[in-house]
């Protein structure tokens, strides 16, 4: 006895039925749908690709990623209680013949790899670092602020840095050369849609880098313990690029010396220094009220 294929939610309301590929004749089937989480067949269909694909978790997360460049859209698994929520995604899918699958929390867990996926988790393609001349060459005119990440390696910082970056209007996040920092779900999640609003820049050999940002009108700012100016009180370059140091080792020193001016962020003392995605929320806030 032939068993039918295992059906997905039904289709969002209003959405019709999509084309066959052959003849662009109606098809009445219902819409493809992921394989089931865990699965061999999950695991067969993801394996070519996982290098390319990125998988997100979380609403603001995955919602950004979608009104952005839905185009990137590969799975998609959600809870039974995000369907309405998320409506117009599963209509891009069934549209688009996107496979789509209502799961339980545990699979949701799994996918995520962690408890904070708010019943949402996609697979995208992954967006690749544009490189710095591509960058510098369709800037607009007038007052930017980018970042430096020299060393930043921990995803939660990432994010939590992606998200004040989007907060503040920064041009974009600049990573070193030889920079293993990418991308994450952990790091997107955190981002809380920060993550689609700010381009990754790649940037070359680090003396390079610098006169290429120089010859665009940007000062470098080497952001220190201590030593530095007040970021509030010092004079601030329209066009500036913010250096920040890895979370325990700090910046590269030959690096720091090679900068325009250097700024520390002034405490009580009580701790030796803010962390490095709380530095950057500070330091962006003080260029912002330049502006």
């Amino acid at each position: 006895m032939r068993r039918d294929p295992p059906r997905g939610p039904r289709p969002p309301a209003g959405a019709g039925p999509w084309d066959r590929a052959s003849g662009g004749r109606a098809a009445s089937r219902p819409p493809p749908v992921a394989a089931p989480p865990g699965s061999r067949e999950e695991a067969a269909a993801s394996r070519p690709e996982r290098a390319a694909e990125l998988r997100l978790y979380g609403l603001n997360a995955v919602r950004a990623a979608f009104a952005r460049r839905p185009q990137a859209l590969r799975k998609l698994y959600l809870s039974e209680a995000r369907i309405p929520a998320l409506q117009p995604l599963l209509k891009w899918c069934v549209a688009h013949r996107i496979g789509y699958r209502v799961v339980g929390e545990d699979d949701l867990h799994r996918l995520a790899g962690s408890g904070h996926h708010e019943g949402v988790v996609a697979d995208v393609l992954r967006e690749e670092p544009s490189p710095l001349s591509n960058w510098l060459r369709d800037l607009p005119a007038g007052p930017l602020c980018a970042l430096w990440l020299d060393g930043v390696g921990n995803p939660h910082n990432f994010g939590a840095i992606l998200r004040s970056a989007a907060h503040f209007g920064v041009a974009a996040v600049l990573l070193p050369k030889h920079s293993p920092l990418a991308l994450s779900g952990a790091a997107a999640r955190v981002a809380e849609g920060g993550a689609e609003a700010v381009p990754l820049v790649r940037l070359g050999r680090a003396d390079n880098a610098a006169a290429q940002l120089r010859g665009a009108g940007f000062a470098l700012a080497a952001t220190v313990v201590e030593g530095g100016a007040d970021p509030f009180a010092a004079p601030l370059p329209e066009r500036l690029v913010y250096v920040l140091g890895a979370e325990g080792e700090g910046m590269d020193r030959e690096l720091a010396a090679a900068c325009d001016l250097r700024l520390s962020i002034a405490g009580t003392g009580a701790v030796e220094s803010l962390n490095v995605a709380a530095a950057t929320a500070v330091l962006l806030a003080a260029w912002r009220a330049r502006r």
